[in-house]
């Protein structure tokens, strides 16, 4: 052992890659180089390949099912329909009403009906075709009228959580229909009623009412579904899969299989993409069912095709608002209807119907508020969880009235919308107080701030256009005739975090031991990294908590406890939190062990503050007292715990009132655009954006997030929608060819101002930040449209037939 007499001491130099540092991501050179290994890569030597056949028909009943060819087709080891399920035949993240394989009905286009092991994936595929099933067709529930007319189709007549019956009837025996949901083809229904609108109503000196829609977005990510089941000695299963939550994977499939939990071993494989997509189930059931049955590894990858129907998508919208207002600009009363399409299955629309209610209002003061949010069941693909998750869909509408109103008034739309703002100590609809800075209308005020882009960008010295800076871009439609520009703002307001009376915690385990003469960290979490960069920060926490350079992330799995789910913009705080939480019980229990080897070398030991910083035990004024290799002698600390944020609770059923959301979030963007009005095209110029993030904890990071954010609301503005017929209930353009989603050309510059302003609730004072930008780029862009052209567009996406009136 070395000397540590006081002789000895020298001053620390502070850990490198810390918090609050732009360390690079360690997956982000695989990525680009095209070296990373997705689960699409996954490999076994002596794999099956799994196929899933997919209805035909949106509402059908199944009238018989032979698999006796396709079970004949050489190569082919195994077929499994509804009757060879093994237990549960229904699954579902909220409510169980998913069945793992049709039961005798088809209730959308795509739904799985029967599954194929081969040792080749065309063999599967072809053996797949060679099943006959005959449908009998069943009339179709495709929007609020057909689901709730008087003779409607009850799609779920199984439901026990609502009595059946026409919504205008009692039910079975006598017994009335639920009040919170009057209709057994809707999912969940949530108001939120605060004040009392009917008596200000004659107040308000200007009304504006509104009519809006918002179509069916998909995902997109670029990594289609894929997983390898492999049976294993014990009669389980190691299962290898892209998901977004793994401990939600392992609660619905270990029923299904008829296995106890700690049978199924889940461990995440390279995600391409998730943006809420990947929450639900996909092949994870199918493929541990087909490998189990063969004794064989079996893996299942969707092509882009399939990939459309074996996911969740945007929950379309239809809303109707109206609001009231003094002379002088402001609010008196917000009213709102919002019908959420949650398609075949119900998914986790009853949590999007409860943000887009309590989130109807957006970032104002409202003392007055009457707000109505359901979801359907209809024969539509099935719809849940989206980046931004309910709230995308109120924005859209709430800024489109705020811009009304503003015009109404003759007041700027912005500083309108700063008159209104709320701010820390606001009361939300729900009578939730906002404890932390609610800085609205200084992002709004930061990003009106920003110098706009020069105008007629295409125009070059020698008068010849650059036509990617004109609507059309390469395909060279236009040279600048009939090109206006418009310029619009938007802000919104996200929840961060699981909310309503949701345990929402994460699990980190954290392991401090030598290695090579070293101190290095592992750390251990079942989060699911899908491009979010939870790798990176969790490093970088490690390296802040404890002071070491090196930190190795363990593979996501579900031999630690759960993380929950990525999404709601809640890793980083929560799994995070988790994390830094873990480091602390390891730092204590270093300081405990360094103490008792080292403590009467120095009083500084009894005495002082102790820190850990680049590699050593120091005191806070700088001074070393031991190195952490010395003070382990070969001995690993570790701990595990679990950590959660303050608790929330249910809105109530009939009025929304209740501590829903554990934090807010805020974005506001500055739309440019330039719009050919003879060709009804569009090019956004810019999409500039102001953010709140709390604390950025790699500020590199979180431009990337609010930029990305960003671009995907500008595809839900301009080009992005499931196209599906009205009258079969038939997804009309399963392919990257149809649906369009923004590719570098499209996609603007986004210049991104960043606000820091402290949550004391959260770790490091952060915010989530992943899903608010999301929220207001696209009223943003579709106000600067109306801007340029005048007119009312009320839909989006907005396409060229809305400009042209063709």
């Amino acid at each position: 052992m070395r000397d540590l007499t006081p002789t000895g001491l020298t001053q620390a130099s502070g850990t490198k890659g810390g918090i609050g540092e732009s360390t690079l991501r360690p997956d982000g050179t695989l990525k680009v180089t095209g070296e990373f290994a997705y689960a699409s890569d996954l490999w076994h030597e002596d794999m099956l390949w799994g196929v899933t056949l997919r209805s035909p028909h949106a509402h059908a009943r199944i009238r018989s099912l032979d698999v006796a060819e396709a079970l004949a087709t050489p190569g082919v080891h195994a077929v499994l329909t509804h009757a060879d399920l093994p237990a549960a035949t229904r699954y579902g993240l909220e409510i169980e009403d998913t069945p793992v394989l049709a039961d005798g009905v088809v209730r959308h286009h795509g739904e799985p009906v029967a599954l194929v092991a081969a040792d080749h994936p065309e063999t599967a595929r072809r053996a797949a075709a060679k099943i006959r099933v005959d449908y009998e067709t069943l009339p179709v529930v495709t929007d609020e009228a057909s689901a709730t007319a008087p003779d409607a189709p009850v799609l779920h007549p199984g439901r026990t959580d609502v009595p059946q019956g026409p919504p205008t009837s009692s039910g079975p025996g006598g017994t009335p229909i639920a009040p919170h949901v009057p209709h057994p083809n809707i999912v969940h229904r949530q108001p939120v009623v605060r004040g009392d609108v009917a008596a200000v109503k004659d107040r308000a000196d200007v009304v504006v009412t509104g009519e809006y829609e918002v179509g069916m977005q998909d995902q997109a990510f670029l990594g289609p579904e894929s997983g390898l089941a492999v049976p294993a000695e014990d009669g389980g299963v190691d299962l290898y899969i892209a998901t977004q939550w793994l401990h939600a994977d392992l609660r619905q499939i270990a029923p299904v299989l008829g296995l106890p939990e700690e049978k199924i071993r889940m461990t995440l494989s390279g995600v391409g993409g998730a943006f809420g997509g990947r929450e639900d189930l996909s092949m994870q059931a199918h493929a541990c069912l087909l490998a189990l049955r063969t004794g064989r590894p079996v893996k299942m990858v969707y092509n882009r095709f399939e990939s459309f129907f074996g996911h969740v998508h945007r929950h379309p919208a239809k809303l109707r608002y109206e609001h009231g207002a003094t002379r002088d600009g402001d609010l008196l009363y917000v009213t709102a209807r919002i019908v959420l399409d949650g398609g075949a299955y119900a998914s986790s629309s009853p949590a999007v119907v409860g943000n887009a209610a309590s989130l109807a209002v957006g970032p104002y003061v409202v003392d007055h508020v009457d707000v109505e949010a359901i979801a359907l069941y209809t024969n539509n693909p099935p719809c849940g969880a989206m980046r931004g998750f309910g709230a995308v869909q109120a924005c859209f509408a709430y800024e489109a009235q705020m811009d009304k109103l503003a015009a109404a008034l003759g007041m700027d739309p912005v500083e309108f919308r700063r008159r209104n703002a709320m701010s820390q100590g606001a009361v939300m609809p729900t009578g939730q107080v906002v404890d932390s800075p609610a800085p609205v209308a200084e992002l709004l005020r930061r990003v009106k701030a920003m110098p706009l882009p020069p105008a007629r960008q295409w125009e070059s010295a020698g008068g010849a256009a650059d036509v990617r800076a004109l609507p059309g871009g390469l395909s060279n439609t236009t040279h600048g005739e009939s090109v206006v520009r418009g310029v619009g703002y938007a802000v919104g307001i996200k929840n961060v975090g699981f909310s309503e009376g949701f345990d929402d915690y994460s699990t980190a385990r954290v392991r401090l031991e030598a290695v090579g003469g070293e101190a290095v960290a592992t750390v251990h979490t079942a989060m699911a990294e899908v491009g979010q960069g939870g790798v990176t920060v969790h490093a970088q926490i490690a390296r802040t908590e404890l002071g070491v350079a090196r930190v190795t992330i363990h593979p996501a799995d579900t031999r630690v406890g759960s993380a929950g789910s990525t999404s709601a913009s809640r890793q980083t705080y929560v799994t995070g939190g988790a994390v830094k939480h873990v480091c602390e019980l390891v730092r204590e229990k270093v300081l405990e062990l360094a103490r008792a080897r080292f403590g009467t070398y120095h009083p500084a030991w009894a005495t002082a503050e102790l820190l850990l910083e680049d590699g050593k035990v120091v005191t806070d004024g700088g001074e070393v007292l031991a190195t952490l290799v010395d003070v382990l002698e070969g001995e690993a600390v570790e701990a595990e715990d679990e950590w959660r944020h303050r608790p929330t609770r249910p809105f109530d059923r009939r009025t929304g009132q209740g501590f829903g959301h554990v934090q807010y979030s805020f974005a506001a963007h500055r739309a440019v655009v330039e719009v050919d009005t003879e060709l009804g095209l569009v090019k956004v110029v810019e999409l500039a954006c102001a953010q709140d993030v709390g604390k950025a904890l790699n500020p590199l990071s979180v431009t990337g997030q609010i930029q990305g954010g960003t671009t995907q609301g500008l595809g839900l503005a301009v080009m992005e929608e499931i196209v599906v017929d009205p009258v079969t209930a038939k997804v009309r353009n399963p392919s990257f060819t149809d649906y369009l989603i923004p590719t570098i050309l499209d996609t603007p510059a986004i210049p991104v101002d960043v606000l820091e302003l402290a949550d004391d609730h959260a770790p490091y004072g952060l915010r989530g930040v992943g899903e608010a930008p999301t929220l207001s780029s696209t009223p943003a862009v579709v106000a600067a449209i109306r801007q340029a052209t005048g007119l009312a567009l009320t839909r989006v996406p907005v396409r060229p037939e809305h400009l042209t009136g063709t």
